[in-house]
């Protein structure tokens, strides 16, 4: 095999994988993906280059390569492998070892220089092992029909009839030295290898075999006495018959079987006493799963014998308490890995369910088949009951049968060294009823116990399925809340369990009311330990109860007064959403950087409040993201800029096209397309009047559902912006499947050209993409006219900046911008 293995990685043009085996003068490239191999690139697959199109020869190799590439383990026979190369049609194999890992890589070229095979050459005559009717083709064909007669034909070499009736060669190896530099559109006759090399009928295969070495050619010409080209031989024909010396081994390892049978024979009666003296149920069955043998222990654990199992599946013990999706799991466990393991209840013949421990693997054949299935299993009901007796007796409260303290201790302590590792916050709630003594000693304990139940059930209706209730003893309460990003994640929560237990309870014929109070401590901002953020999160409880109960403290006072301030913000945001009131509309300028004159506009959604002020987009519209008020939010943005173009329209004047902001909320509705639609409808918008601008982020998760959506609205001729191009996860590849017309450049690459060489070379490489693409591009942010002038050297489209133009209300924008009858308005 040769070891010297040649490489390359996946995104690696073809060309230039061409061009290092052209070099190298080998067959074949593997192509490598973090030192795994995904595929290969052999001389064969140069005959599916489309050599018309100049361009298919940059394609990343990954896309043409051979895959799955196979394999073969470095201490197979050598005749073993002749015979794959003969039956499974191959020209190479990965040599590999115990690891799986790369070892080299075997060819058929391999095999005819290293076999052995001198007697058998010596033996056989050239007419004997050719190919006859070589395939011919005329010189004056191109190069890309020539390869596709051969890949039709199956051939890996063709000869050429030449000019003057010269015979020439051409072969794969050809191809992929055409491939590292393409000829153009020069015919095959100027292409071939001339002469061609050539050999008698009656010569013997070894004298052949000497020729292709010494001649360092592949293939030769097989001529008949007259002289005239009758066949082809190469070194895979080398191989044809050679399987024998592969029998001849395999005689031989079927004496050494026999020998082992006698054992095996042996072993199989010993193996069958330990089953029958096991004290675990067996049960093999066959491919069907029709049960074959069942040993002593599982008719004792079942009630079934042999003979009433055989011949039924294991369903016989079905127990019912299991769904679809269980056994689903199961069985796609089976086939992928071979085995299961796992609880399950089954029911015994006298109908009496139990609990099994049980190990089901599957037995294949020499062809990798599975065979039969066999499953081993014991009863251990009477543990796992026990087990979860003990277990809840210890972590969990008796009348409610949430987790008690000790659990909730060690679950905080995991959670802490979790949210350490990973520098994430987590919340303790304390939480107290309010009143609870009163209702113990007016309606009894008995009550009391039932309202305890009920509350319990709301507080944990109100968590997600990770956070943790725990009943501290008494009315006491204490909330687990992992994960947290932002405070008002947890005061959202505190709000949602004040709201519930306030609301009236039935008890006992019984309708009153009850309130709580709740005190809250962070990790790691009131305490690294688990005594420190139960105790500071009991102290802020206290405080609230002080400070009017039925509602919440944080433990530190000045994040209390943040939070509500944000709550005060998301109240007012809220009320606005619904009301429309205070919000509006400015519009910042995009210029043709050559003409200067207006080309569409941005439209930035403004915020006045009656008390707040003006409020800063970077304040609300975050906010407005987190609360899930960016749908009405947008909504009335798009109605905002709606009626504002028919005011203009109406007036005589020619708006340019104005783009709006998508949130990836916004973009995922399923009616945004119907919603757009009914918009130019309501207000007689011309179509595409309206566009979008979006965040890469948005369209890389899922992006074939992102084109659907895309292409909609381009359908109505609205144009689609990718915003803040080059400041996420790039990927450049779905720019040439997304429907989009213009990429807008951030403005931190802006204002960085000819400061910073990386940004010089990103403006460079996103405009000469865009150009490509037949993309517009917008240059953000541009507030110099040295940032301009930087700018005349890449392909621009339009700018927007404080430089050109600043945001606008409606009516200043309308006075500076806009045109009536050829005048400005």
């Amino acid at each position: 095999m040769n070891t010297g293995l040649l490489t390359c990685p996946p995104e690696t043009p073809l060309c230039e994988a061409a061009a290092r085996m052209a070099e190298r003068r080998v067959s074949a490239m593997l192509v490598v993906r973090d030192e795994q191999a995904i595929g290969i690139w052999t001389e064969h697959d140069s005959l599916s280059v489309d050599f018309t199109r100049p361009e298919a020869l940059r394609l990343p190799i990954e896309r043409v390569m051979s895959h799955p590439v196979a394999t073969i383990h470095q201490a197979t026979p050598v005749g073993e492998a002749a015979v794959r190369f003969r039956t499974e049609q191959r020209r190479h194999l990965l040599v590999v070892d115990d690891a799986g890992s790369p070892k080299g890589i075997i060819s058929q070229t391999d095999m005819a220089l290293n076999q052995g095979l001198e007697p058998y050459l010596r033996l056989r005559e050239v007419g004997g092992a050719m190919r006859l009717q070589p395939l011919l083709l005329q010189g004056e064909l191109s190069l890309n029909d020539a390869a596709r007669r051969m890949r039709r034909e199956g051939c890996n070499a063709a000869v050429v009839i030449c000019s003057g009736e010269e015979l020439g060669i051409l072969t794969e190896r050809d191809l992929v030295k055409f491939v590292a530099r393409h000829p153009g559109a020069t015919a095959i006759g100027e292409l071939a290898s001339r002469p061609l090399l050539t050999i008698g009928l009656d010569e013997a295969l070894i004298h052949a075999r000497d020729m292709l070495i010494d001649q360092r050619v592949r293939h030769l010409g097989v001529i008949d006495g007259e002289g005239n080209v009758v066949g082809l031989l190469g070194f895979q024909d080398l191989l044809a018959g050679a399987e024998h010396l592969y029998l001849e081994d395999l005689r031989e390892a079927l004496e050494q079987r026999d020998q082992a049978l006698g054992q095996s024979r042996r072993n199989l009666q010993l193996a069958e006493r330990v089953i029958d003296s096991s004290l675990e149920g067996i049960i093999i069955t066959d491919a069907q799963t029709r049960i074959e043998f069942v040993n002593p222990a599982f008719t004792h654990l079942t009630g079934y014998s042999l003979e009433e199992a055989a011949g039924r599946t294991p369903a016989l013990l079905s127990s019912g308490r299991h769904g679809a999706d269980f056994y689903q799991g199961m069985w796609q466990a089976l086939q992928e890995h071979g085995y299961w393991r796992g609880e399950i209840w089954n029911r015994r013949k006298s109908g009496q369910l139990y609990l099994e421990l049980l190990t089901i693997t599957a037995i294949r054949n020499d062809q990798g088949e599975v065979s039969n299935y066999a499953a081993l299993f014991s009863d251990i009901t009477h543990v796992r009951e026990n087990e979860e007796q003990v277990r809840r007796l210890a972590y969990y409260d008796p009348l409610t049968r949430l987790p008690n303290r000790r659990l909730l201790e060690d679950r905080l302590e995991l959670a802490i060294r979790h949210a350490r590792r990973q520098q994430q916050r987590l919340a303790v709630i304390f939480l107290d009823l309010d009143h609870f003594k009163q209702v113990n000693d007016a309606l009894g304990h008995a009550v009391g116990d039932e309202l305890l139940l009920k509350v319990s059930q709301r507080l944990r209706a109100q968590l997600r399925e990770d956070d943790t209730l725990a009943r501290q003893g008494g009315d006491e309460f204490i909330v687990l809340l992992n994960e947290i990003r932002e405070v008002e994640e947890v005061t959202r929560v505190a709000r949602r369990l004040v709201e519930s237990v306030s609301s009236p309870f039935e008890v006992g014929g019984q309708v009153f009311r009850v309130g709580c109070s709740l005190g809250i401590s962070l990790f790691p901002d009131d305490g690294a330990e688990v005594e420190m953020l139960v105790r500071q999160a009991d102290a802020a409880m206290y405080r609230a109860k002080q400070e009017g109960r039925n509602t919440y403290r944080l433990f530190r006072a000045d994040m209390h007064r943040q939070d509500r301030g944000r709550l005060e913000l998301e109240t007012a945001l809220r009320n606005t959403a619904e009301t429309g009131e205070g919000l509006g509309v400015h519009y910042q300028p995009l210029f043709d950087r050559d003409s200067g004159e207006v080309h569409g506009a941005e439209a930035l959604l403004r915020w006045h409040h009656p008390t707040l002020g003006h409020v800063s987009p970077g304040d609300f519209i975050p906010l407005a993201e987190r609360s899930g008020l960016i749908l009405p939010l947008g909504e009335r943005l798009m109605h905002l800029v709606a009626a504002q173009q028919r005011d203009w329209l109406d007036a005589g004047l020619a708006p340019p096209r104005v783009a709006v902001n998508l949130s990836a909320r916004q973009f995922w509705q399923s009616d945004l397309v119907a919603q757009v639609r009914e918009l130019y409808a309501a207000y007689d918008l011309p179509a595409g009047q309206i566009g979008f601008e979006l965040t890469e982020s948005i369209l890389l998760d899922k992006q074939q559902e992102a084109i659907h959506t895309l292409q909609a609205l381009r359908d109505l001729g609205c144009r689609i912006a990718i915003d803040d191009f080059g400041t996420g996860y790039s990927s450049l590849s779905y720019l040439q499947d997304l429907p989009v017309t213009t990429l807008k450049i951030d403005r931190s690459f802006i204002q960085k050209l000819g400061e910073s060489r990386g940004s010089s070379a990103i403006v460079a490489a996103v405009t000469g993409l865009a150009k490509e693409l037949g993309l517009r591009v917008v240059a953000e942010g541009v507030e110099t006219d040295e940032q301009l002038q930087a700018l005349s050297r890449y392909h621009v489209n339009l700018i927007q900046g404080f430089l050109t133009g600043r945001p606008a209300d409606a009516a200043t924008f309308a006075e500076r911008y806009l045109v009536r009858d050829g005048a400005p308005a």
